[in-house]
């Protein structure tokens, strides 16, 4: 899997991996509150340390690395891009294929 940060994304992220916290970045398919684990928003957060279960994705652009839960792989194509609009202060993950997340939230789950 392949993700490429448009400058825009990247400018986004850089803040909050700048404010001398530890932390790692993760795509999560949260499903938390869907009903079923095939229903789930795909969401970014920001945790102290990546999970066991998790590998690294492969990034362009990026101002640090990505992981991603193995089993949440499935759910995404193979190569992806991840965009920001400032107007709506949300990143976009899509592919050529559809757009996964049009409003995407970076949660920062450090706190």
């Amino acid at each position: 899997m392949h993700i490429t940060f448009t400058e825009q994304a990247a400018a986004a992220v850089q803040p909050l991996l700048d404010n001398h916290q530890e932390g790692v970045l993760r795509l999560v398919y949260d499903n938390e509150g869907c009903g079923c684990a095939v229903n789930g928003v795909p969401t970014l957060w920001l945790e102290h340390a990546a999970q066991p279960h998790d590998f690294q994705v492969e990034v362009s652009g990026a101002p640090s690395e990505l992981w991603m839960d193995k089993k949440h792989e499935i759910y995404f194509e193979d190569r992806m891009t991840l965009d920001y609009k400032e107007e709506g202060r949300s990143f976009v993950l899509k592919s050529n294929g559809q757009i996964y997340n049009a409003y995407m939230s970076l949660i920062d789950k450090r706190s």
